[in-house]
């Protein structure tokens, strides 16, 4: 256990440095950002969109003006024009404005809200990234859990939420305080106009004010994302702790690992030593380096090492060799290139060739001999070496 001790007063106190081990200091991985995205935690803000929203409608409504007072001018001739007619004299006289008015609404508000969509969708993709997420939509069943959702209300994060609210209240309404009392001489003079352009004048303050409301609104929401992004960058912090866990479960426990790694050498040893009866020689040091070499004319181009080792993996080598009868040959500088420069199951280099075909030419002529002599020699005895 790690600790530290502080001296002061004609006092020492110890105290213990693993309990700072769980304070979230350090920046969130990639992987926990990643769930955290899973999950539906993101840096977004309702404000931005929500002002995003309405600046595009306002400047969308501006643009598409004529647009829109032809539409609804066309409407009310089509009304007008049925006043005569035959149509509007029956039951179903309803019908025919009813109809006119759908059109017009549609024709004149489908753009403004095609574009109104479009911002909405291009601000969120710029805050949070395209992709889709399902996770959010699963139903949790502690969401209606009183006690919990009470917690929700009386949260440190209900109360800035609760603060904002009001505060963006508070500016909106002064800034409406302010442009009412700027116009008080449009308004008396007001009194001065037609129907037609009092009510075009009057238009016209409404949207130069609801712009300036909707570009406060703006400025709250680039504030209310910085917060934002602030507030999810603290929420998913971790500590070293939990970064240590987390690489441990990405790259596996260093002990697991091992043993792993352990399992497969001794997995592939076992294949190695099963090999060891087809060598047609066994190279050695003389008995810290064995090198098992098998060649066969017609199905190998160059010899092979099957099997090689040192210390008690060369003495077991030389023991199978010794049971399956197989010459034994040492040659130290050849066993220790063998050992050096090829693995198991790879050909014997070029450079080595004329050693390893000396040993076989060897092993070949003393084979032939004993064939020829009808004696046999006891295999597996160390052999001289050629």
């Amino acid at each position: 256990m790690s600790g530290a001790a502080i001296r002061g007063a004609g006092s020492v106190r110890a105290f213990d440095l693993q309990f700072f081990a769980g304070e979230r200091t350090e920046p969130a991985t990639p992987r926990r950002r990643g769930k955290a995205r899973e999950e539906g935690q993101m840096a977004k803000s309702q404000d931005l969109t929500a002002a995003t929203v309405i600046i595009s409608g306002l400047l969308s409504l501006y643009l598409l003006s004529g647009f829109f007072y032809e539409s609804v001018a066309s409407m009310l001739r089509d009304t007008l024009s049925h006043l005569s007619s035959e149509t509007m004299a029956g039951d179903d006289w309803w019908r025919v404005p009813l109809y006119a008015a759908m059109r017009a609404f549609f024709s004149a508000w489908l753009p403004i809200g095609l574009i109104c969509a479009a911002a909405a969708v291009i601000i969120l993709v710029r805050q949070v990234g395209l992709k889709v997420i399902t996770k959010p939509f699963v139903p949790k069943f502690d969401r209606f859990n009183p006690v919990s959702g009470l917690k929700k209300i009386i949260s440190p994060r209900s109360l800035v939420e609760l603060g904002k609210g009001l505060s963006k209240a508070l500016v909106l309404l002064w800034v409406l305080y302010a442009a009412i009392r700027d116009e008080r001489d449009f308004f008396l003079a007001l009194m001065n106009y037609d129907l037609a352009h009092g009510a075009a004048a009057v238009m016209g303050k409404i949207w130069w004010l609801a712009l300036k409301m909707s570009l406060f609104l703006l400025l709250i929401g680039l504030i209310d994302h910085a917060y934002q992004r602030w507030s999810f960058e603290k929420s998913i912090r971790m500590s070293k702790q939990e970064i240590k866990d987390e690489y441990k479960q990405m790259e596996g426990d260093p002990a697991i690992k091992r043993r792993i790694r352990q399992k497969q050498r001794e997995l592939a040893r076992g294949r190695m030593m099963s090999d060891v009866p087809k060598a047609d020689v066994v190279v050695t040091n003389p008995t810290h380096i064995a090198v098992a070499v098998q060649y066969d004319q017609k199905s190998m181009i160059a010899p092979v090492v099957i099997a090689k080792g040192q210390g008690l993996i060369a003495q077991r080598i030389r023991d199978l060799a010794e049971e399956n009868k197989i010459p034994v040959i040492e040659n130290k500088p050849l066993a220790r290139a063998l050992m050096a420069q090829v693995e198991v199951g790879e050909t014997v280099p070029q450079e080595l060739y004329r050693s390893v075909a000396e040993v076989l030419a060897f092993i070949y002529r003393l084979k032939e001999n004993r064939q020829a002599k009808g004696a046999s020699r006891p295999a597996g005895v160390p052999v001289a070496r050629p």
